[in-house]
């Protein structure tokens, strides 16, 4: 049964030595990101995964590791303790970006598996998984790593779109209420046209809560670099 659930971004430079000297700017993304995993750790489950968006989808088991090594920085993480030291850097960014921020925290509260999903992983098949996931133990706890669109800029990644700040809100607003209904009713179509990479992450959320009556909380809103950026709890 799902007993708690974190949101996080997963853009690299959430990684000080990626951002440099303009690391600063998302210092309240990662006071938020520790608050979200405080709530995680609080319910006390018996085991976490990690859930982020890839190119493919793959399993990945605690001490896997990453690295930021082809951003340009000489940044290693593994997923939770232990590692295999012969081990080739394997973890998706989003993963890896976890990891770094489970690292940063000492978390050790619970097992942790990782999951990538697929960017373009239908809705239905978003919620079945998300269903698994929550059958797999009693107390079981998501950290569900994804951003929101790229298009809120005429510097953005994917430069600006008119619908991308309405997509983003009604994402925000899901995540604060806990909404599932809306969560699960995202078009994939239009988040894939806004590079929202978040939006399979978030409907595996939406399978794994849907009996489990949680209250959300929305504890960061952003778009710096034109990006969404979120932060949400569920508990």
């Amino acid at each position: 049964m799902l007993v708690a659930a974190a949101v996080c971004p997963c853009p690299p430079l959430l990684v000080p030595e990626l951002a440099a000297g303009a690391a600063p700017e998302l210092d309240a993304a990662r006071a938020a990101c520790t608050d979200a995993l405080g709530v995680l750790a609080a319910a006390r489950p018996d085991r976490l995964v990690v859930v982020g968006a890839a190119e493919e989808a793959g399993t990945y088991p605690q001490g896997a590791q990453g690295s930021f090594r082809g951003f340009g920085v000489d940044v290693d993480v593994t997923l939770g303790e232990g590692q295999d030291a012969a081990a080739e850097p394997v973890l998706p960014v989003s993963l890896a970006v976890a990891g770094w921020l489970l690292g940063r925290t000492g978390w050790a509260d619970a097992p942790i598996e990782g999951l990538a999903v697929a960017r373009t992983l239908a809705p239905e098949r978003c919620a079945e998984l998300g269903a698994e996931l929550a059958g797999r133990g009693e107390r079981v706890a998501l950290l569900v790593m994804g951003d929101a669109s790229a298009c809120r800029t005429v510097k953005a990644p994917g430069y600006l779109d008119e619908r991308a700040a309405p997509f983003d809100a009604e994402v925000a607003r899901a995540l604060a209420a806990a909404d599932v209904a809306a969560l699960r009713a995202l078009d994939a179509r239009l988040a894939e046209e806004l590079q929202a990479a978040g939006r399979a992450p978030w409907q595996v959320l939406a399978g794994a809560a849907a009996d489990a009556d949680l209250s959300g909380a929305l504890l960061y809103e952003d778009a710096p670099y034109g990006v969404g950026y979120l932060v949400a709890t569920w508990s």
